[in-house]
């Protein structure tokens, strides 16, 4: 009973205070306080305030032209918990700043279309409402710029674009998320040079700016070649040596303009360096193929400088890692051995002719095949040699040809289509590196006259380098080797990286931009691709 008496007195205690309460804020309300521990203001910056996860699939419904980032937007964000990543206690913090003003001026990497929204962005960052509180659309829209230019700057064309391409070197893969994170702690890294961009890709990006600038100025006139011109040579008298000393000035090859029209030293002097520059024999001889390159406008030029920066963006870190390799560019008709990261020897070459072009691809040199074997590909067996054979029966002999294992194989020899030495670097397309006994060809400048596979000019200083450090190597065994007309095959102490690239324009470590002939006539497409992008 007592018990109960008191549950009955607290009750009522209970109730009275209610009453109170409630009679108090009906006269005067009071604020509810919640306790709130101090927080530290480098604390406050590095964790946001958090936005509403439903409000991302509204916004890209809104602007669908960023639909195709919203799953990698998403799963960054979930992985944040939805925290704001561009407010800081001040407002927008420095990388949104850094980021817009690279997303402003794509043009200068070589992007010829603009982001998409850009005047509805523009207008974001004119307002001082948006720029101090954190705002889930400008959130959203600074998000889907850093993505936006990370997949046009440094990633590109789809995998399947470049494949259609013929360009079937490893691309890099992107780590757009984790980057974010360095950079959002320093913005002054973003769009430096980075570790996983190719070096070329700058160099480039300095030569789009440079004939960009010449574009502005007016670019070069055409030269109008005179009726059944044939050649000019050094020492002659001609007017359009008038016009020519104008296009070389502009394209910064000559020096000045004398005015003159004799084929003088100082004009010698500045074809040459176009010359050396577009892939040409460094003669003394003027040609009309020489006149209707430089007649390529400068715009034509510039479109070709940007496609070769798309080029850039495809290629993996393993190649700009790699110190000691091989580099065949296809284009320029050239192979580069660096060792070291250095320059070590570098030579002409042959590759596939239109019909039979050499693939863009990567692999690893294991083999030299000293004194080889040329084991006849069944495609030119078929269409070539036994036409030959049904034309000629000493066809074979003639040829230090025999059967073997149902297939034909010209014996080693000095007259083997494969020279004195083959490398190898096995891969699915059956294409090596070789010698051969068709010297001549190379005294050409443009050399697109195999079936596939690259000759080398230099195919036994290519043996000598590569077997430079082992010593069971000396030039004397080599030579001995080569020559002995017995195959011989050797596998390599360490694998080199070899590198079968496709870049009409290149410039080098001076500066010089290089531009070559587009042999298997993929620019113009690439170029389409991306306006289209």
């Amino acid at each position: 009973m007592k018990r109960l008496n008191l549950f009955l007195i607290s009750l009522v205690l209970v109730l009275l205070l209610v009453s109170v309460s409630c009679r108090h804020l009906e006269s005067e309300p009071i604020a509810v306080v919640t306790p709130v521990l101090p927080i530290d203001d480098s604390i406050q910056k590095v964790v946001p305030a958090r936005f509403d996860s439903t409000l991302v699939a509204p916004f890209f419904e809104q602007y669908p032209k960023l639909r195709y980032l919203q799953p990698a937007i998403k799963a960054l964000y979930q992985n944040r918990h939805y925290e704001h990543l561009w407010y800081d206690s001040k407002g927008l913090n420095e990388f949104a700043y850094v980021l817009y003003d690279k997303i402003n001026n794509l043009e200068e990497e070589g992007v010829p279309n603009a982001m998409p929204y850009k005047d509805k962005i523009a207008a974001l960052f004119q307002s001082t409402e948006t720029l101090g509180k954190p705002k889930v659309n400008m959130e959203l829209f600074l998000t889907s710029m850093y993505f936006y230019y990370e997949d046009r700057v440094f990633k590109g064309l789809p995998s399947e674009k470049s494949v259609e391409l013929g360009w079937y070197l490893p691309r890099k893969k992107q780590t757009y998320a984790i980057r974010l994170d360095s950079l959002l702690q320093k913005p002054t890294l973003f769009g430096t040079k980075e570790k996983d961009v190719l070096d070329q890709y700058y160099r480039l990006k300095m030569a789009l700016r440079e004939y960009r600038n010449m574009e502005q100025k007016g670019g070069w006139d055409a030269i109008a070649l005179p009726p059944k011109f044939k050649s000019l040579r050094f020492g002659d008298t001609l007017g359009m040596v008038l016009s020519l000393r104008k296009r070389l000035v502009v394209s910064g090859d000559l020096a000045e303009d004398n005015q003159s029209n004799l084929y003088d030293t100082a004009l010698l002097e500045g074809l040459l360096r176009y010359k050396k520059r577009h892939g040409f024999s460094s003669d003394t001889l003027l040609l009309p193929k020489h006149i209707k390159d430089m007649n390529i406008s400068v715009s034509e030029r510039i479109t070709t400088i940007m496609v070769n920066m798309e080029r850039c963006r495809w290629v993996s870190p393993e190649l700009i890692h790699s110190k000691t390799f091989v580099m065949v560019n296809i284009p320029s008709y050239s192979l580069t051995f660096f060792r070291d990261g250095q320059l070590e020897m570098v030579s002409k070459v042959v590759v596939g002719k239109l019909l039979n072009k050499t693939v863009v691809f990567s692999g690893e040199m294991r083999f030299i095949v000293f004194s080889p074997y040329w084991n006849v590909p069944t495609s030119i067996l078929r269409k070539e040699i036994l036409p030959a054979i049904a034309k000629n029966r000493n066809y074979l002999s003639q040829h230090q040809m025999e059967w073997h294992n149902k297939g034909v194989r010209q014996r080693p020899g000095p007259q083997n289509s494969l020279g004195l030495v083959k490398f190898l670097f096995p891969n699915s397309n059956n294409i090596y590196l070789h010698d051969t006994p068709s010297k001549n060809l190379f005294k050409e400048d443009r050399r697109a006259f195999s079936h596939g596979c690259i000759r080398v000019e230099r195919a036994r200083d290519l043996a000598i380098a590569l077997l430079r450090d082992d010593p069971e190597w000396s030039i004397e065994r080599i030579d001995a080797a080569m020559n002995q007309g017995v195959e011989r095959t050797y596998r390599l102490q360490n694998r080199i990286p070899v590198y079968i690239g496709y870049f009409t324009a290149w410039v080098d470590k001076e500066g010089a931009v290089h531009f070559y002939d587009d042999v298997y006539q993929r620019d113009k497409r690439l170029a389409e691709l991306l306006l289209a992008n």
